[in-house]
């Protein structure tokens, strides 16, 4: 099967897809979408979701990954921004902005409760939101901002299927707003390239594994 290369792709072509997280957080901002180098067909994304789940940034291939995670897990237990190494015992965090809700779980329609209860992350501090063949959705809250990590099954044609990431965020205050700011260039130029590299490497060797 054909593997197809990763990239960051516009908003817009992400938004553009029949995705259900749309309708969940329209006052979200989508901070970044992308293509990941891992393809399949159209049953293979649960495998993807598992990966997620399993994966461990602290012992990324990436040295300049693992630094700047370890870094932002030292700022929030200076600054009390909550960590992110560690898996989450259930609480997305403080109340989303601008809300009285703590967790998006309370915006999902009844046909979603309860579709990811099996997914346990192992060191990510996300909270499942929601799983259906096709789309995957966590949650993270800490006292910079509340976001959402949304993977989804594209349909490229042929029964190939193309896994893309976006990541909704809502700041918390100017604060918030700031720290994406701030990040926002070793997002792009570290932390989502090596990104990509490992999931591609991780995704094939699962794949071989399983032949």
């Amino acid at each position: 099967m054909e593997e197809l290369p990763g990239k960051r792709i516009a908003n817009a072509a992400h938004e553009a897809g029949p995705w259900q997280i749309q309708a969940i957080v329209p006052d979200f901002t989508l901070e970044d979408a992308w293509a990941l180098p891992v393809s399949g067909s159209g049953d293979d994304f649960p495998a993807m979701v598992e990966l997620l789940a399993a994966s461990d940034p602290n012992q990324a291939e990436s040295l300049p990954t693992r630094l700047l995670w370890r870094l932002r897990d030292r700022l929030g237990a200076w600054f009390d921004l909550g960590r992110v190494s560690s898996p989450s015992k259930g609480s997305a965090g403080p109340p989303i902005p601008g809300t009285d809700e703590t967790s998006l779980a309370g915006r999902l329609p009844a046909h979603l409760r309860g579709t990811a209860a099996d997914v346990k992350f192992a060191s990510l501090p996300f909270v499942p939101l929601y799983l259906t063949p096709d789309e995957f959705a966590a949650e993270i809250g800490n006292q910079t901002v509340h976001g959402v990590i949304h993977l989804a099954w594209a349909e490229r044609g042929e029964d190939l299927y193309q896994c893309e990431m976006a990541v909704y965020v809502k700041p918390r205050g100017r604060f918030g707003q700031a720290y994406m700011a701030a990040i926002k260039p070793f997002r792009h130029l570290i932390v989502y390239p090596a990104l990509m590299r490992q999931s591609e490497r991780t995704w094939l060797a699962a794949r071989r594994a399983g032949d």
